[in-house]
């Protein structure tokens, strides 16, 4: 399903969000379930700060376990993910993809200008120095922190229930000066990506791809109902 109200702009300017529904038609599992549970766990035990330090070993094997999933061989970035590298590298304005997920496939992809709102799986961060360390290996109650020389020290460097995202003055800076806005696989029930519609320019084209109508879906100037992996490359 597709309507339009009128043509959309010769852009200068896009920005792209991206949401779980995009990494899915990788094979990566999604957030959480109707229930409020990822992996069998409650949200509140592994994606929270006061989960971390009431259970750190359970939260590091929980994302062990994430690491290990993203890093599989099967695991690949899909044709969604390839189309908006192959726009990056062609389109003349000015281009930024914020992503909600976790995992590295649009950089795999080609991506450049990507913008890791909620953090990456493949880091760690140091909670003494806040040092950001690559880290795509398991982390064990012995693991020491390499600046800190601590164990204990290092946590994923995902954002948390009641943490703030990264990087939030410069989208909102895109947002607000933005020709075109292009919502891909999010669900319009996690905020602020959600209020992401709402924040751009009143003549900003909106469009939204999801396999289903959201939150948001009204938002929008143009709304696209189906797989990422087919409406993206189109």
């Amino acid at each position: 399903m597709t309507t339009t109200a009128h043509e959309p702009p010769t852009p200068a300017s896009i920005v792209i969000l991206t949401g779980a529904g995009i990494s899915a038609e990788s094979g990566i599992k999604t957030f959480r379930d109707h229930n409020g549970l990822w992996e069998n766990h409650d949200v509140e035990e592994v994606a929270s700060i006061q989960g971390f330090r009431k259970n750190p070993v359970l939260v590091q094997r929980f994302y062990n376990a994430r690491r290990e999933q993203l890093l599989d061989p099967a695991i690949q970035p899909n044709a969604a993910h390839t189309a908006l590298a192959l726009l990056e590298r062609e389109f003349k304005g000015r281009f930024l993809l914020v992503t909600q997920n976790v995992d590295n496939l649009h950089e795999r992809a080609g991506s450049k200008k990507v913008i890791h709102m909620h953090g990456e799986l493949l880091k760690v961060r140091c909670e003494v120095s806040k040092t950001v360390y690559e880290w795509p290996v398991a982390i064990n109650p012995e693991t020491q922190c390499p600046c800190c020389q601590q164990t204990g020290s290092l946590r994923p460097h995902i954002v948390w229930f009641g943490e703030v995202p990264f990087e939030m003055d410069t989208i909102l800076d895109e947002l607000f000066d933005t020709a075109i806005f292009v919502s891909i696989g999010t669900s319009g029930l996690v905020y602020p990506a959600a209020g992401f519609v709402q924040a751009v320019p009143e003549a900003t084209w909106k469009i939204e791809i999801n396999r289903e109508k959201s939150e948001i879906s009204p938002n929008f100037n143009d709304h696209r109902v189906g797989l990422a992996t087919d409406l993206v490359p189109k």
